[in-house]
């Protein structure tokens, strides 16, 4: 059986989500193919959204009309804003969600789509010749199209380890995607293995949480979605609860190392790379061996459910392990495990096998998003899926040009740029210290900086785009009374707040404290930010000096052999691009563009 659809999104986590929300949006015919439907959206470990760096990104997504955001909002049991303590630049908003309502409202918002279609199935072949042209599922239904995006998240040929058992899939009931890896391979993608864990679920009743620190939410929640900040009123639809702060002891971590034998990431079972920034607890205990506490954090999964997620011990230790850790934590001696903790292996494609539209430089119209490019996190992948489903959109409507966010206009753009030009040799995560311009992508102006490119190229709606105006024009005449009053010389003193300026100058009573915290922020950074866009200009000759994808580098004299290779193998888009890839120097980049202005005074 035929059917013809524009694009193709195959798997349905949180990058397929976004995939298909942006590309039927922008007005393709869209399927998105998944095993199981009802899985859609699904929260496969820590029910939470946002934190440092990442809480930037999803307000990105949000301001370009994304989903993550509006989801979160209304399905978040705990809003905390991270790094209070340090400036503005760095804070992150993070949400804990009610893990089974986030899914069905991902579900019913991609339901509003009508040019999206859901279908039930695993794809067992990709046709391209040599660009995308089907996509064939295992029952024999061929779906033709001009492009497919790949979202497998840790599906693709997906085992579980928990000590020494093993079972295929991709989480905890889930079947694994097998034949698409063969496929990916036999369009001559060259495929990776990576590795992630997950730590035990608890069951409510039978916690003591008296002996834990209670860790509450802000008094006064700050939403995702600007859709709920632009409001006037605004409050979380759901119960707001609490989580829990504990720790490992060392007698714990004793029984860690004398198991470590057993753990399939010490025995050689596993064989790929976990990652670093997120590790399991036996890697805590053998890297920090110094240390003879680590955090625990109980984080509810949902309002009508009784379990807790247990983070901070992620694990793939055997079961009885697992039941003497849990047991000798403080307050848990009497814990019910629901589901003990488990290491998942999975394939993933090389991201120097894609461009910086998330395209395949090999195949046309074939498409990489999220885990399978080598991220981790919920908040990486959508913002892949949302990056590669407006990308395909284009495509699959003959434009033809590309949509390609620098790394000075928001954390999306420095992790697609990290990932083509610093391939990740664990799961890439997200921080703030990866961007060097984060004093401007900050997570109360991403609306400032996408929302209009959003509008240009069709995801942001006429309803979003009236309330983003009459916001910004309400800043704008904010910050011009300011001025006429001098209290923005005021503000702009380190010690002073809007609550100070208010009382100082009465006639700043009319402006409301939403768009009097926008202000402040906006102006104690004013000085820095002018500084920061200095060196933003500085490269921006860099980044619109593009190098032909066909470009062959062996012709370019007194380039190093090793810049060749390496320029050979990135193929960068950008002298700018080709600068940030590890071990080429500003003197290839200088031989580089000399060589590409003598090809256009030759071409003229």
């Amino acid at each position: 059986m035929n059917r013809d659809y524009d694009i193709v999104v195959i798997g349905g986590g949180h990058a397929g989500a976004e995939a298909a929300w942006a590309a039927s949006r922008l007005g393709a015919r869209v399927a998105m193919i998944t095993l199981d439907p009802s899985r859609i959206g699904q929260m496969s470990c820590n029910p939470a959204i946002g934190g440092l760096a990442k809480g930037q990104m999803v307000r990105e997504i949000d301001a370009l009309g994304g989903l993550m955001g509006i989801a979160t909002d209304n399905t978040a049991i705990q809003f905390r804003m991270l790094n209070r303590s340090k400036g503005p630049a760095v804070w992150g908003p993070r949400a804990q969600a009610d893990k089974y309502k986030y899914a069905l409202e991902v579900q019913r918002l991609l339901a509003t789509c009508p040019n999206l279609e859901i279908l039930r199935g695993e794809v067992a072949q990709i046709e391209a010749n040599p660009a995308v042209q089907a996509v064939v599922l295992a029952d024999g239904t061929r779906l033709t199209c001009r492009a497919a995006i790949v979202t497998t998240g840790t599906f693709l040929h997906g085992l579980m380890h928990t000590g020494q058992r093993q079972t295929e899939g991709g989480r905890v009931g889930e079947a694994a995607a097998k034949g698409l890896s063969a496929c990916l391979a036999a369009l001559g993608l060259e495929l990776g293995r990576l590795k992630t864990g997950t730590p035990p679920r608890l069951r409510r009743q039978t916690i003591d949480f008296s002996a834990f620190e209670v860790q509450p939410g802000d008094d006064i929640p700050a939403p995702f979605s600007y859709l709920n900040e632009y409001r006037s009123a605004w409050s979380p639809p759901l119960m707001q609860v609490n989580c829990w702060i504990g720790g490992t002891s060392e007698q714990i971590h004793q029984i860690i190392r004398a198991n470590l034998h057993r753990a399939p990431m010490y025995s050689g079972q596993i064989q790929s790379t976990g990652p670093r920034y997120c590790p399991s607890i036996e890697d805590k205990v053998v890297r920090f061996a110094d240390k003879t506490r680590h955090q625990i954090f109980l984080e509810p999964e949902g309002l009508d459910t009784d379990e807790i997620y247990c983070n901070g011990i992620s694990t793939s230790l055997p079961a009885d392990v697992q039941d003497q850790i849990v047991a000798l934590i403080p307050g848990l001696q009497n814990a019910r495990i629901l589901r003990h903790g488990y290491a998942v292996e999975y394939d993933m494609v090389w991201p120097t096998q894609i461009d910086s539209t998330l395209q395949t430089k090999r195949v046309g119209g074939l498409f990489l998003a999220g885990q399978i490019n080598g991220t981790s996190g919920y908040e990486e992948a959508a913002a892949q899926g949302q990056i590669a489903g407006i990308n395909a959109g284009r495509l699959a409507a003959g434009k033809n040009v590309d949509f390609i966010l620098r790394r000075d206009q928001a954390y999306m753009g420095v992790l697609v740029d990290d990932l083509v030009t610093k391939p990740p040799t664990e799961p890439y995560r997200m921080f703030t210290s990866r961007a060097e311009h984060r004093l401007h992508l900050r997570s109360d102006n991403a609306d400032q900086r996408l929302t209009p490119l959003g509008r240009d190229i069709g995801l942001v709606d006429d309803s979003r785009w009236a309330q983003f105006t009459s916001r910004r024009d309400a800043i704008s005449q904010a910050h011009a009374l300011l001025k006429d009053l001098s209290a923005d010389d005021f503000l702009r003193r380190s010690e002073v707040q809007w609550s100070d300026v208010v009382e100082k100058y009465p006639q700043a009573a009319a402006i409301t404290s939403e768009i009097g915290r926008r202000l402040e922020i906006q102006i104690k950074y004013e000085g820095y930010i002018v500084r920061q866009q200095r060196d933003i200009d500085r490269m921006a000759g860099m980044e619109t000096k593009l190098i032909p994808p066909a470009l062959d580098y062996a012709s370019v004299v007194g380039l190093r052999n090793e810049a060749r290779q390496k320029l050979g193998k990135f193929t960068p888009r950008s002298l700018g691009q080709a600068l940030r890839i590890s071990g080429i120097t500003p003197a290839d980049v200088t031989v580089l563009a000399i060589h590409l202005d003598r090809r256009q005074r030759a071409a003229t």
